[in-house]
Order: C-alpha cells, then structure tokens, then sequence
C-alpha cells in the first residue's frame, strides 16, 4: 500500500514536469540568444531568501539553523495568507483549527499542544514581526502582504525565548519602500463560495518616511462543510421547589452550509529614517474573524457503533459533514452572549509594534515594543452531535492583553570575538468566562443567567515574564565559526478560578481555586559552523528549550479536584542536531540534510479526568523525537524559468516514559491494565507523528506573447499514517494520504495578473486532532469496552480560487 501511495504522488508530479519542462526544451532549440544579447547572462538559477533565524539577517543557506523559508513570491503563488494554508504544503508542520481551549494545536516534528485548554502555550512559537504570540488564536489573524515565511525546527530558546520548545513560526510583514506602489485583489473561491478582496498602498511621504497601508476583507455565502444536524427536543427539569418538572424545549439547526466565514483584517506601517543610523517603524494592526458554526470542522469519523453514539441514524465517516445544533432560544435569552441561541464565534484583536533600530560602525541596537490583545467571543454546540440526552452547550468569552519589550545589542568588531545581549520583559493577562448548558439541569429559583447552566467559570492569569540572554561569537577561522549562548527566563503566575455556580454540589459551586507559580529555567546553546567554501555550510549544535508551566484556567472544579488538578508544571527539550547545506552546479542545485535527536520531558497534554470530574492539563513523563531531513532545489539555467524542488523526511516520535489514562472504552487487553484506569503508553508513537513524510513540487515560468508571462507550479505533499490522538487510540489514526495544490498566473504587460489556484485537489480528509466525542464511550478498564466516537479537527476540502490583480 505504501508503495502504491509514493508511485501515486511521484506519477502525480513528474506528469506535470514533464508537461512543463517540455516547452522550455523546445524554445531553446527554436530560438538561440544572439551574440551579446542580455540573454549570454545565465537565466535561472536558484534564489536567496534572508532569514532572521538567530536575530539577524542570514541567508537560509548560511545559517546554522533547520529552517524551512517561504519566499514573498511562493507566499502569493498559493495566496498563503494563514498559518493553516502554510501547514498544508509543508511536509512536518500541522495546525489544527478548533473550535474552544486555546482555539489551535500547531505540530512540528511529532511535537505539540493539545487545543482542549485555554491555560497551554503552543509548543511551537509564533512569532509575527519580532513579537511573540503564544495564543493558539494567532490563527486567526491575518498574515498577507507578507515578505517571507520562516519555519524554525526544534528548541529555539535563545533568540526566542519561552514556549519553543518544537520550532518557531517566524513571520515578517513588508515595510514601506522607497518608491509608490500599489496593489488591489479581488478573487472567488468556489467550494466555499468565498469572495475576497485586498488593497496595499505604499509612498515615501519624503525622502527619510514611508507608509504602508494593506487591508483584505473576506465573505462567505457558502462553507467547506456540511451542517447535517437534525431538530431535537431538548428535555430540562426543574427540581427548586422539590417537585421534578419536566420541560421540553428545541434545538433548532442552524446554517447548513458552515463556517460562513466573515474576516476583516488591517495594518498600518511606518517606518521613518530618523538619522543616517537610526531608523523606526511602527506597525499598527487589526483583525476580526466570525463564523456561523465554531465547531464546523469537527466531524466523528471513526463509531464504534457505526452511527454516532446517541444517534445511530446520522452517519459517521470521512465526509466533511458535522452535526450540531443551536441552543434553545428560550434558554439562550438570559444568558449573556447566548444572544437568539445561534452558533457563533467572533474573534477581534488588535496590537501595535515599535521598532527602534541604531546602526554604529561596530554594533547594532534593536528595540521592539508591542502590545497585543484579542477577544473572542463564542456560542458552540460542545457535543458534536445532534443530540438530545448528550446535549452540551458553551458561551465563552475569553480575553487576553499583553505587554513587551526587548532589548539586544549585536557587535560587530573587526575582531574574531562577537556578542549578542539582551533582555526582555512581558506582562500578561488572561481572563476566561464560560456557561456551560447540560444535563437537563434546571433551577428556577437560581439568577436567570444561571437557570439553566450545569456550571459557570470564572478565571484568570497574571503573568510576568523576565529573561536576559547572550551569546559568543568566535571566528576561529575564516571557515570556523562557534557559538554559545545562554538564555535566563525568571516568570510568575498568579492564577485564580471559580465556579460561581453549579447546578451538582460535587461541582464545588463558589468555590476559590489559586495558584501563585514561580518558574526559573537556563537555556544554554552551543553551535560550530564549517564553511569549506562559499557555497557549503556544516554545523552541528546541542541545543535546549523551555515552556512555560501554567494553570488551567477552562478546567472544571469538583469536590475530588485540588489545586493540583489545575496546575502544570514547565516542558523541556534538549538535544543535538546537525546538518549540512550546499548550494552546487554555479548555484543551480541546493542540496540539504539535516540530522537531530531531542529528549523532551514533562510534554503537557490536557484530557478530561473522569475520576475527579476535570479537565486537566497532565505532564507527559519523557518524549525522544528523532529523525533526518532532506530537501532539495534544482533550477537549471538550460532550461531559465524551471524550478524542481521536494523534500523527504523521517521523523521517529515516541513516549519514552508516560502513565497515562486510558482512552474512553479502552478495555485491559487494548492496554488498559493499571489501577486507576491508567495505561503505559512507552514506545508509542505520539500525537501527529507520521514517520514519513514529503513534498515534490515544480515552477515553470515562460514568456508568452510579447507583454504576457504564464507561471505554472504543481507541488504534492505526502504524509505516513499517524495517529491524531495523544493517547494512543488506534481507532483515532489517520490513514496516509497525498495532496496536491496547483496554481497558473497569466501576467499581462506590467500590471495585470489573473491566476487560478487549487488547493488539496485531491480533495482528502485529514485529522489534525482528535478528542472523543463527550459522552460517548463506555466500561473503560473492563472487557466490554465500548469505544468513545472520534472527533477529528479536519483540515479543508478542495478548493479552487480565480483571482484578479492590479499592481503598479
């Protein structure tokens, strides 16, 4: 089978070289260039893209480092304009989009956060023009009109601090240039029925300031799944005056066609040249993101029963199709942020960035000041079914602020021995308000807000982060180069949660969980670069990494819960690596592999804790990942306006040490043999993890008429089998699949494009995270388990867009 699915993936992209290098092949033997025409300078060839990977500019090849970069022009190829979008063409990076917690699970390399609590960073770090933005949320926000993409492998704690402990996700927006340009886009994706517009505009307002203005706005009439939930009563009882009565209410289905996603998105650049040494810019942004369904890509693909647990007539499999209701209007009408009881999730931030940077003869100081805060805000059907005795609902309002600043100098003397310094510090808030309606429950006598709530959360997080870093830079040679550095992260928490009411006394109603945490952590990194010539770098390097402990801040307390239930403590990732890039053939072919071998230990993971009836974000005990990386280039200059490129990767993620509890309807002989319904999962593979992993991918870029070029790309990506979920349920894997995206851009003169882009054409269904369907499952530890219902987060189907757009 799996050499069936590689055969598939190759045939689908050499067919398509071959079709494109053809024409090349046989212009150059139409038309020979004259003598001392433009055309004896060689055309093709490969591009440098510059990175920032250790807080300078590099280019790809020469740093140190296993970056993955996407250039501004592979960003438009595929209109890459969201971290979801950037995942799907990548071979070892997934992002799960869901619905409540922390709203997102980003993996790279078989390491990430589960998305079920609000209180966990991300293992991998996003970072967008030099600020960190730990919430999983950032998904939502709007990346276009970008200049380059950097995708940092493994721990990253010296350049970027807490929480990255996978990689980084490092995203740099154009700044104004020096001369006017202009930009305006209007495309339609089909499947969806998703219309999109963009306008950038760009001037020097004199010789020392520029501004930039870009903004993209997007509405969808239609969705990339289906809502099939069906009409049910839903049955509430009252028991405040000692007497049960019984009362029936509906639970309407709202919009067939979901997400019907509604964005607005908006940034604000200055940058002004203040002397010959130092110049600032200041980066003004906003985005609002809404949906008809929050829960729209949640959809139970694997039943033990065939049909979903609490009915059997809706289907379960792999169809882009989910089941949810709205909440009763008569119960939504009290409750704040219920409104009519309709699904929704709107999500709004904002943020401002200033950048200082002075330039001296021997030393570089940089300043960067943010402050960011998003809200969101939500109604969604938490059952993921239509369901009338498993009903859940949650209304959510979840906020978060922050404040930053950094500070770093870099030297640059005419002397072997350099150093970089510096020093940041973070404020934090994060407040976190739920409703959740279940149960049945009832109580007249309760505030209205409350009559029909199973329980209400009240939470928050303070928090205060300070961390100053180094490192040493030696020449040894004009070939060697070491490095070492340390970075120190001092932080405190302050954590407090309750649950102002409760409609089950075991819910501890009123009662004040607080925590007040204090994390320490040194993060040293050593590195040695050869460079035998120009085009050839090696370098092998020990790194670690450091994430924050924290407080779950969407958990639920019970009388059997403590504070210990709602406390985790930080993740932490050492490890070698080491690789070598080359650039060959007078920088036609780029040839690199990358080794590395990491040991992660106390890796959080959340699950629900039926014993103690909590959510609970848990330490996973240790985690080895290792593997090798190999990616290749080729852009002959026989063939000008041809690129071949692919990658192949071999990642081997497993728990080394890990108790963990045992999946709904896990029964003793599937592993579910220790007291307290626990299982040793050591040696299993772990969340998102597939073993192998590839893309291949072709440009073609030619001539066609005399003020017209055509641009023609294909690129397949392959993924291994895995299984979504971090607790080892087989019945959670995800089968191997191939996706190819495709795209064709007709230039006309200088300032007309029309382009058609196609993404997973394949149109395959693919879980980027599980959770068992809430209810579902039963006799956990005994002979007659019954397994929980799968509920994947499922990426997008097909989609095909035509864009138009103007440039000057």
């Amino acid at each position: 089978m799996r050499h069936s699915v590689t055969a598939r993936i190759l045939l689908a992209t050499v067919c398509p070289v071959a079709l494109l290098a053809a024409p090349g092949a046989h212009a150059q033997q139409a038309a020979a260039p004259a003598q001392g025409s433009a055309a004896d300078t060689p055309q093709g060839g490969i591009d440098e893209i510059v990175v920032t990977a250790r807080k300078r500019k590099e280019t790809s090849q020469d740093v140190p480092v296993a970056v993955t970069a996407i250039s501004e022009k592979q960003i438009d190829r595929y209109d890459l304009t969201s971290l979801e979008k950037v995942a799907a063409s990548m071979g070892q990076l997934t992002v799960g989009r869901n619905s409540t917690g922390s709203g997102a699970q980003i993996t790279l390399r078989g390491i990430g956060t589960a998305p079920s609590s609000i209180g966990i960073e991300q293992s991998v770090a996003v970072v967008l023009d030099g600020v960190y933005y730990g919430q999983g949320r950032i998904i939502n926000e709007g990346f276009f009109d970008a200049s380059r993409i950097e995708v940092l492998k493994g721990p990253q704690a010296l350049f970027f601090g807490k929480n990255a402990t996978a990689g980084v996700i490092n995203i740099a927006t154009n700044d104004p240039g020096p001369v006017f340009e202009a930009k305006a886009r209007i495309g339609h994706e089909f499947k969806s029925a998703t219309t999109y517009g963009e306008g950038i505009i760009s001037t020097p307002l004199n010789d020392t300031t520029g501004v930039r203005l870009a903004v993209r706005a997007s509405t969808m009439s239609g969705g990339y799944f289906r809502n099939n939930g069906v009409e049910l009563p839903y049955v509430t009882t009252d028991r405040s005056t000692g007497t049960a009565i019984a009362t029936s209410h509906v639970q309407p289905v709202g919009p067939r066609e979901v997400p019907g996603e509604k964005t607005i998105m908006g940034r604000l650049t200055v940058k002004s040249e203040l002397t010959d040494s130092l110049t600032a810019t200041i980066k003004g942004s906003y985005s609002r993101f809404k949906v008809n369904n929050p829960a729209y890509n949640r959809t139970p693909y694997s039943c033990a029963k065939g049909g979903t647990w609490f009915n059997l007539d809706l289907p379960c499999g792999k169809d882009f199709i989910a089941y949810s209701n709205d909440m009763p209007a008569d119960i939504a009408a009290d409750i704040p942020g219920a409104g009519d009881g309709s699904q929704y999730n709107t999500y709004t931030s904002w943020g401002i960035t200033g950048t200082l940077e002075y330039t001296g003869d021997a030393i570089t100081v940089t300043s960067v000041t943010n402050y960011q805060h998003n809200k969101n805000e939500m109604l969604v059907d938490g059952d993921f079914a239509s369901s009338t005795a498993g009903a859940v609902w949650a209304v959510e309002d979840s906020r978060w602020r922050a404040f930053s600043e950094e500070l770093r100098a870099l030297t640059d003397f005419d002397f072997p021995l350099n150093v970089m310094v510096g020093g940041l510090f973070q404020d934090t808030r994060r407040d976190f308000m739920q409703y959740v309606i279940n149960g049945g429950f009832e109580n007249a006598a309760a505030d209205p807000a409350y009559r029909y709530a199973g329980f209400v959360k009240d939470s928050y997080t303070d928090g205060k982060t300070l961390a100053v870093y180094g490192q040493a830079i030696l020449d040894i040679s004009d070939t060697i180069q070491a490095t070492g550095g340390v970075r120190y992260t001092h932080e405190t928490k302050k954590s407090q949660f309750v649950q102002p009411y409760a409609a089950l006394a075991v819910f501890a109603p009123g009662a004040v969980v607080s925590a007040d945490q204090t994390f320490d952590d040194w993060s040293p990194e050593a590195t040695i670069r050869w460079q035998p010539t120009r085009d050839i770098n090696i370098f092998a390097s020990y790194k670690t990494a450091y994430k924050s402990g924290g407080f779950s801040n969407s958990g639920i307390n019970s009388l059997l819960a403590s504070v210990d239930n709602f406390t985790f403590a930080p993740e932490r990732a050492k490890g070698f690596e080491a690789g070598i890039k080359s650039t060959l053939l007078d920088r036609q072919l780029r040839l690199n592999l990358i080794g590395y071998t990491y040991k992660y230990t106390n890796l959080q993971i959340d699950f629900f804790d039926s014993a103690v009836i909590a959510f609970n974000t848990i330490n996973a005990g240790a985690v080895r990942t290792k593997g090798i990386e190999f990616e290749a280039e080729y852009a002959p200059y026989a063939a000008p306006g041809l690129t071949l490129r692919g990658s192949v990767n071999y990642n081997h993620a497993r728990y080394k040490d890990f108790l963990a509890p045992c999946y709904a309807g896990q029964t003793p002989v599937e592993g579910c043999t220790l007291a307290g319904n626990f299982q040793d999962l050591s040696g299993t593979q772990t969340a998102m993890a597939p073993a192998w992993t590839g893309t291949l991918g072709v440009t073609y870029d030619t001539q066609v008429g005399e003020n017209s070029d055509l641009t023609l790309s294909v690129d397949s990506k392959y993924s291994d089998d895995y299984l979504p979920s971090g607790f080892g349920n087989p019945y959670s894997r995800q089968s191997a699949f191939v996706t190819i995206d495709a795209s064709a851009k007709l230039s006309y003169g200088e300032h007309w494009d029309i382009a058609l882009i196609g993404k997973n054409l394949t149109n395959r269904f693919i879980a980027t995270g599980v959770v068992d369907g809430p209810g579902t499952g039963s006799g956990t530890g005994t002979a007659a388990g019954i397994h929980a219902d799968q509920i994947g987060l499922i990426t997008n189907p097909r989609s095909v867009s035509l864009q138009l757009t103007w440039h000057y």
